[in-house]
Formats: C-alpha cells, sequence, structure tokens
C-alpha cells in the first residue's frame, strides 16, 4: 500500500510538473482589431513569433475595437490574458493606477531595440517614472481628401483656415459635401476638437487642457468652438454622423459625396477596401489657424501591455521583445499603412507613410490624442460635448458649464 501511495504521489507530481511545463509554455495574446489590415498585420506577426520560437503554443483572440474597450476592464480583473492591446498615456493610467497592468521597466532597460531606438515615443508610455508597454505602431492624423473632386473643381490643398472655409463653400456650391465623419462611438469628434484647438491655441494649451489646468469656458477654448461652429454653421459635415461609426462614414467618402475626412492615416486600408483607388485619395495636414501657430500633431500610438494577472508573464516579454524588433515592425507597418515607432525600421515607400513621415517629423510636438491624453471620465464627457456641439451649437454654454463642473470633479 505504501508503494502503491509512493506510485501514486510520484505519478500526480509528474503529471502536475507536465502540466505546469505545459501551460508555461502557452501565450494567451487578445488583439482589438477585426478591419483587415490590421488583422493580417497582426496575425503575420503572431505567425512569425510562432516560428522563431516552437515551444510557445500561442492563442489569439481578435475584437472588435469598439468591444475591446468595453470589455478590457472585466478580463483585466477576471481571466486575464498574458498580453492585450490597448493605448499609451493616459488611456492607460486607470488601468496601471489600479495595479492591473505589470511595470515592464526592467524589459525596457535590459532590451537593445527598446533601450536604444524608442525614444521618441517612451514618454507616452512612461507613468510615474516606468514604463508599461510597447507599442507597435503609430500614425499621422489629418484631411483625407478625394483628390479627383478637387482636381474637378479646381481646388488646390488649403493652407490655411480662409483657404480651408473656400474650398469648403466651392464644395457645397457644388453639391458636395465638405466632411464626413461618423461620432457614434466619440472619439471622430475629439480628431477635428483637437486640430482646431492646436490651430487656434496650440501645443501647450492642448496639453494644459487635458492636464485639467485650464478651463473648458476659457476664452482659448471658447475660441476653438467659435472656429469651429463656423464650419457646423455652413452645413460642412454630413447629417446623421451621429449614429455612424467611423467606418460607416467612408461611403460617403467613396460615393463622392463628401470630399474630406479628418482622420488617422488607419483608415487609407478603407478606402481602399471601398474601392477607392490610391490615385483618388491625398493628403494634406490640418490647416494653419493662427498665423505663426507652431504645428502640432495628433500622432497616437498603439501598443501591447502585460496585464497584472498574466500567468505567463516570461513568454509575454519575449512576445514584447519580438515586437520591438525594427525587422518586425517594418513588415507589421508596412503591411497596416502606418509608422514604426523604432528608430531604426524601415518606412514603407507608399505615399502616404511618406506624407505621414513628413508631418510627424517636422511637427512641433506630438499629441496621443484627446481621449488618450485626458482622464478617461473626463474624455468620456468631453466626446459626449463635442457631439453634441455639432448637432446643436446653440447649447455651447450649457456643453462648457458641464465641462467644468466635470473637470473640477475629475482632476481633484
Amino acid at each position: 500500500m505504501f508503494k502503491t501511495l509512493i506510485r501514486a504521489t510520484a505519478t500526480a507530481g509528474f503529471a502536475a510538473m507536465m502540466a505546469t511545463t505545459a501551460f508555461a509554455s502557452d501565450l494567451k495574446i487578445i488583439f482589438d482589431d477585426t478591419n483587415p489590415g490590421p488583422k493580417k498585420g497582426f496575425e503575420d506577426a503572431v505567425a512569425d513569433f510562432k516560428a522563431a520560437n516552437p515551444d510557445i503554443n500561442v492563442t489569439v483572440s481578435i475584437n472588435d475595437r469598439e468591444a475591446h474597450k468595453t470589455a478590457i476592464r472585466n478580463f483585466l480583473t477576471a481571466d486575464a490574458p498574458d498580453i492585450t492591446s490597448w493605448y499609451p498615456g493616459n488611456r492607460m493610467a486607470p488601468f496601471t493606477d489600479a495595479g492591473l497592468m505589470t511595470d515592464i521597466s526592467d524589459l525596457w532597460a535590459s532590451d537593445p531595440n527598446l533601450s536604444t531606438s524608442f525614444e521618441a515615443i517612451k514618454p507616452t508610455m512612461t507613468r510615474d517614472g516606468k514604463q508599461w508597454g510597447v507599442p507597435y505602431s503609430y500614425y499621422q492624423w489629418g484631411i483625407y481628401y478625394r483628390k479627383d473632386i478637387f482636381d474637378k473643381l479646381n481646388l488646390s490643398e488649403p493652407k490655411t483656415w480662409d483657404e480651408l472655409l473656400a474650398a469648403s463653400k466651392t464644395l457645397k456650391d457644388n453639391g458636395v459635401t465638405p466632411f464626413t465623419i461618423g461620432t457614434k462611438f466619440l472619439w471622430t469628434a475629439a480628431g477635428v476638437f483637437d486640430y482646431l484647438n492646436l490651430r487656434t491655441n496650440g501645443y501647450d494649451v492642448h496639453n494644459d487642457l487635458t492636464a485639467g489646468k485650464i478651463k473648458y469656458s476659457d476664452p482659448r477654448i471658447r475660441a476653438t468652438f467659435a472656429n469651429w461652429k463656423q464650419l457646423v454653421d455652413m452645413g460642412a459635415f454630413v447629417n446623421n454622423h451621429a449614429s455612424m461609426s467611423w467606418q460607416d462614414a467612408i461611403a460617403p467618402f467613396a460615393n463622392g459625396d463628401a470630399a474630406m475626412y479628418v482622420m488617422g492615416n488607419f483608415a487609407v486600408d478603407g478606402f481602399k477596401n471601398a474601392g477607392l483607388t490610391e490615385d483618388q485619395i491625398d493628403y494634406f495636414p490640418f490647416p494653419e489657424i493662427t498665423p505663426g501657430m507652431p504645428r502640432a500633431e495628433e500622432a497616437p500610438a498603439d501598443a501591447f501591455f502585460i496585464p497584472a494577472n498574466a500567468k505567463n508573464k516570461e513568454n509575454a516579454k519575449k512576445f514584447l521583445s519580438f515586437v520591438a524588433q525594427p525587422e518586425v515592425q517594418s513588415k507589421w507597418n508596412a503591411t497596416i499603412g502606418q509608422l514604426p515607432p523604432n528608430s531604426k525600421a524601415e518606412v514603407s515607400d507608399d505615399k502616404f507613410i511618406q506624407q505621414g513621415m513628413e508631418t510627424v517629423s517636422t511637427a512641433a510636438g506630438l499629441a496621443q490624442f484627446y481621449d488618450r491624453d485626458a482622464p478617461a471620465a473626463m474624455a468620456k464627457a468631453g466626446m459626449e460635448g463635442f457631439q453634441q456641439f455639432m448637432n446643436d451649437p446653440s447649447k455651447l454654454e450649457e456643453i462648457l458649464a458641464r465641462l467644468d463642473k466635470v473637470q473640477e470633479e475629475v482632476y481633484k
């Protein structure tokens, strides 16, 4: 009986050891973009990682981006993956501050790519002096436009606010809505607000507003809304935008009902999938509003994080180191049409990528984006206010008073 017990104990111990070994070889990743280009870029990177690490069994879940935003808090506190995609800046703050993400400062210090080739983007991955994730891509925002429509109406790329207003009037006079937009999920309106604010007041005011240092009722922010109102009052945006996602808003752009789109470069893939050719689409930076104002740009980053409750952190760090390699970043961003954060990575010769690199490399400052630079509660209220303003600019005073109140509560 004693020998049987020993054998049983040994067998159980061996099984437990084998289970632990197998478990340690697993890597569970949740990714947040089902659009064709980003999905392929991610899946190709995973396939290359598996080829380089055949002993690691990788399983992936790919979520819709909006669904991911809703689900992440639940899975971080319950059944956490080993890696999740998420956003730098203040969007990561609630999770890092709550102890739901892993401090990977040791990886940034020891990995030769992270320690030497990510200087420009390191600040946005840093909070409380620690690094919390690894970015795989970033991208310019600006104005994408239908070049064929502009050419037909003899319009050139606007360089100033007055030129943009004049071009918008010409488009309206010819039955074309100047701008498409879908504000159903709010953040697209924040892109318009950010650019109007950056061009009206500059980079420091953007940062002071999202840091809670100046009020929404401040005269400078009122000036931003006054400029926005000029576009709203002339009917520069498509109707029913509050019922459309950003993808839905591609349709009026693709069918020629609208000629411009304030958007990030990730949308180019959507434009092409909607049937537009590269010859029909072009790009220009958001025009100057205040003469001489240094030109800051929106250049948000996408990144991977290791949840605090991850079960296989060593394998997760291997994947993050893999993602940081210049060759991986070059291939990935060539697929998705975006910019690699690794300064040693190759940049695609795609015309939009080249335009984007020129835009961000000559900028006076790079903003992450309103809902990444502002705390989550403030960002939610702010974007709701932006959408409401676009629907009814007469509500401005009510909106500003509400945002000032939310700001007092969020930043105290």
